[in-house]
């Protein structure tokens, strides 16, 4: 298939200039109420206008097997999704990425006007150190960390939250607007879910 100039690619929602978005990467394998805790926790604590899930052709960091295609995951992702500031979208189907690193920078250069942040659980950052470009994601946008059961302790104390202490500050709603590196830690009730037991539960069915 060929792409379309990155610069041409029609943006899955409103995009205008100043508006601060949240984005949540990842399988979606399937979609469910973590996604949605995280997205709402971010929209609340940081004033975000949306929230884009970014569901990926494929992780690079995850098994082929098992992997519902794209279509479906996005078609699943969507119905589960039903609240009207959360934006579900292949659009790095589009822009041909498949690392968060090339995916910010394609964003930034096709929305340079946007505030973009990273969204992200405490279980993803304690394997920040595998991604691709790990330390520059750090440069390109302010990241948000949602704690998770079993993971926010552990996360505090992590190569990466290390690695970047003296840029952690409180969650506001100037966080989106805040120059890079900038992460913080948005808690609240806690959502045990996860996509991997649920796959686990419906083969036992």
């Amino acid at each position: 298939m060929i792409r379309p100039q990155m610069n041409w690619i029609r943006p899955p929602g409103p995009v205008e200039d100043g508006l601060r978005i949240g984005l949540l990467g990842g399988s979606f394998n399937p979609a469910h109420d973590g996604h949605v805790h995280a997205s709402e926790l971010a929209l609340k604590q940081l004033q975000l206008d949306y929230v884009w899930w970014l569901v990926s052709p494929q992780n690079p960091l995850k098994d082929t097997r098992g992997m519902a295609s794209l279509a479906n995951r996005l078609q699943t992702a969507k119905a589960f999704a039903r609240h009207p500031r959360i934006v579900v979208t292949d659009i790095e189907e589009y822009l041909g990425t498949r690392f968060t690193i090339d995916t910010l920078h394609a964003l930034k250069h096709r929305f340079p006007l946007v505030h973009f942040v990273w969204l992200m659980g405490s279980d993803n950052l304690l394997q920040l150190p595998r991604w691709r470009g790990w330390q520059e994601i750090f440069a390109l946008a302010p990241i948000a960390v949602v704690a998770r059961p079993g993971s926010a302790l552990s996360a505090r104390c992590s190569q990466a939250a290390t690695r970047f202490r003296d840029a952690c500050v409180p969650p506001s709603r100037h966080f989106s607007v805040m120059k890079p590196p900038a992460w913080t830690v948005l808690d609240g009730k806690r959502s045990p879910a996860s996509a991997t037991f649920l796959r686990r539960a419906a083969s036992r069915i």
